[in-house]
């Protein structure tokens, strides 16, 4: 019997490009069903991540003129790392494979075909990856890398260029389901799980239509969650800097002592106000990162729940 596939789609405010790119997220499920890789119990899967639009709506729509499409809205914007999670955790004991990708179709489809046929030559995990980014800004494109190089460095292996588009087994779901962190990066967090694991790779497009939901700040938001949210390793390089300013500090105290003895003193307060600001800004650096972390600790004592599921597509039909 072939596998169950879900496409899981997180949306927020794009009622603008879902009537363009859901026919196309259909017709993939039924190309892939009708060469025999997948069932034609397949499913796409939108979460409405608290859109202030019509896209809610528009999902429901969607489900009630075709089987193939399914919905459900959480209660509140929770942001897309969470609604991507909802959708998974939705799907994790409907089907056997999944794929996450958005909705703004700049994530080639046709990527689909290679990730299930990974499935089927016995990978788990199955990451999409860019293959350029020819398409970004300079700074865009700079800031990336650099971040991907540095989540790297820090042992977590999520890959350069890889997002959130990514091919899951049911195995794989189960396993991840007993991450219970709040403070949640997705694409960190899945190669933690193990498994064997394969990347395929493509090209990225200009958005379908609307506009993009994930400006600099968010994109910056995103980015610091990942570098805090996976290791420690931040505040060892805090103390290891702490331990370098000390010593080079006290090499100073020795060199002033020295001059002092010695008559060699030149008086100024422009190297003493260099030096006092320069450590208060280091100072101040260090206890924002190690209040980041003491936040997300505070976060994760809570235990809210990541995401509330309000309605699904099934309940108005």
């Amino acid at each position: 019997m072939n596998s169950v596939l879900y496409i899981v789609i997180p949306c927020y405010n794009e009622e603008a490009v879902l009537p363009i790119t859901a026919p196309l997220f259909r017709d993939k499920l039924l190309s892939l069903s009708q060469q025999g890789k997948i069932s034609p119990d397949s499913r796409v899967l939108f979460v409405n991540d608290g859109s202030k639009d019509n896209t809610w709506n528009l999902i429901c729509q969607l489900a009630k003129e075709d089987e193939h499409y399914m919905g459900i809205c959480l209660s509140r914007n929770r942001g897309h790392q969470n609604a991507l999670l909802a959708g998974l955790m939705e799907a994790k004991d409907k089907c056997d494979i999944t794929i996450s990708i958005d909705c703004d179709g700049q994530d080639d489809i046709n990527a689909m075909d290679a990730m299930v046929d990974e499935y089927l030559s016995g990978a788990e995990i199955v990451y999409g990856v860019r293959s350029k980014r020819d398409t970004d800004t300079f700074f865009k494109r700079f800031t990336a890398e650099s971040f991907y190089k540095v989540m790297l460095a820090r042992g977590a292996d999520s890959g350069l260029y890889h997002a959130d588009d990514r091919r899951v087994s049911s195995r794989a779901r189960k396993e991840f389901a007993n991450f219970r962190e709040v403070n949640i990066f997705l694409r960190g967090m899945f190669p933690l799980v193990g498994f064997k694991s394969t990347c395929v790779y493509y090209e990225r497009h200009e958005r379908i239509a609307g506009e993009s939901h994930y400006p600099l700040k968010k994109m910056l938001a995103l980015a610091f969650d990942g570098i805090t949210s996976l290791s420690i390793k931040p505040i060892r390089i805090i103390t290891g800097l702490g331990v370098f300013i000390s010593l080079a500090a006290f090499a100073l105290i020795i060199y002033a002592l020295v001059s002092y003895f010695t008559g060699n003193v030149v008086s100024g307060w422009a190297s003493s106000l260099i030096v006092t600001c320069f450590l208060g800004g280091i100072q101040l650096i260090c206890l924002g990162v190690i209040g980041e972390y003491v936040g997300k600790i505070y976060m994760e004592t809570k235990a809210r729940p990541r995401f509330i599921i309000s309605q699904r597509t099934e309940d108005k039909q």
